[in-house]
């Protein structure tokens, strides 16, 4: 079998749908769109919520409440364990350098110490907020948990 001589498999490989091209070309006149009606217009404006001029559900719902997931300030994590295994004894951990080992995504976001593991190493610990169990273990260790 030479390359020349490869074809696929019988019922493969389908005929792209060309619509219209004529009265032969099997999808002709109306191009299978039927007649007349909405859906057989150039452009069929119709949402995926739309229900032929009744009031759509989620306007016929009562609206109540708020929720502040939109406004909450979204931190960038990162575990006491992570410092521990990345950075070195007396070391002044920030955004940039916690960046740079790339255990956050963005330097402009605020960063949160949460206090997932251990840490035995006195580290100058830099960020917006903790969690109460970060603050305690990294003072323990006799290391800075500053506020930024």
């Amino acid at each position: 079998m030479n390359l020349h001589e490869l074809s696929p498999v019988p019922g493969s490989r389908k005929k792209k749908k060309r619509i219209g091209f004529g009265l032969s070309s099997g999808h002709g006149k109306t191009a299978g769109k039927g007649h007349k009606g909405q859906k057989s217009r150039k452009s069929p404006g119709i949402s995926a919520n739309f229900e032929g001029g009744q009031m759509p559900l989620a306007r016929r719902i009562p609206k109540r409440g708020f929720s502040n997931f939109r406004f909450a300030l979204k931190y960038e994590i990162v575990n006491i364990a992570d410092l521990e295994d990345r950075f070195e004894a007396g070391t002044e951990v920030n955004a940039v350098a916690l960046y740079a080992l790339r255990l956050i995504s963005d330097v402009n976001k605020p960063v949160k110490i949460l206090g997932v593991g251990e840490i035995s190493k006195n580290l100058t610990v830099q960020a917006n907020a903790y969690s109460a169990s970060a603050a305690k273990k990294i003072e323990a260790a006799g290391g800075k948990a500053e506020v930024i």
